[in-house]
């Protein structure tokens, strides 16, 4: 079943700010270029690293890569008459670049949020979604803020903005980090944490049964984009393109709707 959302996350979509104008050719021109211009890891395919699994944006179901992430990056390898070719990574190596330098991928996609540090390192894409991060609690648990934590097990995935935003806020919390949402939710699960800070749509996919509620949202002003390696200019313009395509004919809209509409 796809990942459903609160109505309130719909209020955080990134598509107005989506490039307004296309950064090149047209799509034919795009297609003439791939495999030549785009300096590829392989030849006519678009290889992308995701740290998988991280809910609703990049799983796997029935044997498949799936999530908002994985529809994106299907519709952006089309649009270039590129293959997809997916790669699981580590965020770590993800959020520093090390798998764009070391020649790994050519496109990283795994909710990435875009930071002056991370500029430095990669090239991203125009924005494709904005999110929040969010506290997320056992049902009944005395936790309603990030004030309550002090003296408590705060979880977060390491290498994140949600983990600096834990930091920098959670007063008195001794601060776990985690790899990935894969341990981090187990952790929450079998009490070796109080609570998770981390996106939004991720902590709700884990309310669905009752046993967690969110208890507390935090506006940070993040935005999602997809990284390149940042002299790999003729990419970048290319995947605006047809991020700017997929808002302009509706498939970004129909995307967004199928993980986050109610």
């Amino acid at each position: 079943m796809p990942h459903k959302a609160r109505t309130a996350a719909l209020a955080f979509l990134a598509i107005g700010a989506l490039s307004l104008t296309a950064c090149g050719g047209d799509d034919a021109g795009a297609s003439d270029e791939a495999g030549n211009g785009f300096n590829l890891v392989s030849d006519g395919k678009l290889t992308v690293c995701s740290d998988i699994p991280f809910v609703p944006f990049e799983y796997e179901e029935n044997g498949e890569y799936t999530g908002f992430d994985m529809d994106m990056v299907k519709e952006i390898a089309a649009g270039l008459d590129l293959e997809l070719a997916v790669q699981d990574a580590g965020f770590e190596g993800i959020a520093s670049g090390t798998v764009l330098a070391a020649g790994q991928c050519d496109l990283t996609a795994s909710a990435i949020t875009i930071t002056p540090e991370r500029q430095e390192a990669m090239g991203f894409s125009d924005p494709y979604y904005d999110s929040l991060q969010s506290l997320l609690v056992p049902a009944g648990s005395d936790i309603k803020s990030i004030d309550d934590l002090d003296g408590k097990k705060l979880g977060v995935q390491g290498n994140t903005t949600g983990e600096s935003y834990a930091r920098d806020n959670a007063s008195g919390a001794e601060i776990m980090a985690y790899p990935s949402d894969g341990e981090l939710f187990p952790a929450i699960q079998s009490g070796n944490v109080d609570a998770v800070l981390q996106d939004l749509p991720v902590n709700i996919g884990h309310t669905e049964d009752g046993d967690f509620s969110i208890a507390e949202e935090y506006p940070t002003d993040e935005s999602y984009g997809f990284g390149m390696d940042k002299d790999n200019t003729e990419l970048v313009s290319a995947v605006n393109e047809q991020l700017t395509e997929l808002r302009d004919n509706g498939k970004y809209q129909e995307i967004y709707d199928k993980y986050f509409a109610e």
